[in-house]
């Protein structure tokens, strides 16, 4: 298994016929799954040699047949089975057919055509999520690609490459001051570049314009809080309250987070029961689409009732803070049990 940055090495050598990829950052993920294609395909044949499946409806035989077609005016085609959640260890809203193509593509990885490239991947639910077992024992067949974080000069390495990429100039300091501050997700850190680069125009980045604009990084937190409600975990939400309170947070300032994120859920809830898309419901409450659409992405998991009632014991724990002498983490703690079994 190799981390990203040795995948960026090994393609400029050589490319391999079967990829598996997996990690937290997507944005990252396909930008690779391009790279590869870019090097393989030939570009005015592209759409006859490149095809995409979803992961949670494809069956073994079309993942097959897709491979065993030969290319058309090129000499490699580039198929992509993406979100194969049934490569990772969650048990709900997988393929059908997952266990029957993971058991099958390990004897057939290793048999693939030459001219083909297959390229399988999932995301991480949170960033807290580690490779599965089912992908390390693929380790053999495949090409297995963690897209990890990065850390110090690797990270701000690749965060210049980005700043350069929009023609923008950032001194060293505020280099290490952006990256000590933004959260740790390639996705985050190429949208938070935009809106700096935007903001400051032809000017030079100063520090304090990166105070303007990043958000609070305990909102992350608070999201991985609340994802971990929405799939019944509370003993993992407790984990993140426990760090949250460790680095100092207040009990009123973490349920005051928790609350604000139930509320926006219940707006894009109701917005998305009105069939309205991503980018309508993010103008309309002021949020970035990258975050709308991952927040959206959760209310999935809730019906507004749900929603509304996981709201109503926030409001309960808040004057229980209020009026009584108790142990304040107890009582988020009981929230955090309250809410997953809404």
């Amino acid at each position: 298994m190799i981390n990203f940055l040795e995948l960026e090495e090994r393609i400029k050598k050589k490319v391999d016929n079967f990829y598996i990829f997996c990690g937290y950052n997507e944005q990252l993920i396909k930008e690779n799954i391009r790279k590869i294609t870019e090097i393989t395909v030939n570009p005015n044949f592209l759409d006859l040699n490149y095809f995409e499946f979803d992961g949670a409806s494809v069956s073994y035989d079309e993942i097959v047949n897709a491979c065993e077609t030969l290319p058309f005016m090129s000499d490699k085609k580039v198929i992509v089975i993406y979100r194969a959640d049934f490569l990772g260890d969650r048990a709900k809203n997988i393929n059908k057919n997952g266990e029957n193509i993971l058991k099958k593509i390990q004897d057939y990885g290793g048999n693939l055509p030459e001219q083909c490239i297959l390229i399988i991947y999932y995301i991480f639910e949170n960033d807290r999520e580690k490779v599965s077992n089912k992908v390390k024992k693929m380790d053999k067949s495949a090409c297995v690609v963690e897209f990890t974080k990065l850390r110090g000069m690797m990270l701000q390495k690749k965060v210049k490459e980005i700043f350069n990429q929009k023609g923008k100039n950032i001194d060293r300091a505020n280099l290490s001051f952006f990256c000590s501050e933004v959260e740790n997700n390639m996705d985050i850190i190429k949208n938070e570049v935009d809106k700096l680069c935007s903001y400051t125009g032809d000017r030079d980045i100063e520090k304090q314009d990166i105070l303007d604009l990043l958000p609070e990084r305990s909102d992350d937190d608070i999201f991985n809080l609340v994802d971990f409600l929405s799939q019944k975990k509370p003993e993992r939400a407790i984990e993140v309250l426990s760090e949250l309170i460790y680095r100092g947070e207040k009990a009123t300032n973490i349920l005051s987070m928790i609350e604000r994120q139930f509320r926006i859920m219940i707006n894009l809830k109701i917005g998305m029961n009105n069939k309205k898309g991503k980018e309508e419901l993010a103008r309309e409450y002021r949020l970035h689409p990258f975050v709308c659409e991952k927040i959206m992405t959760q209310c999935k998991k809730y019906t507004l009732e749900q929603i509304i009632k996981a709201e109503e014991i926030c409001a309960q724990t808040e004057k229980e803070l209020k009026s009584q002498g108790s142990d304040e983490r107890v009582k988020l703690e009981l929230l955090i049990i309250r809410s997953a079994m809404v």
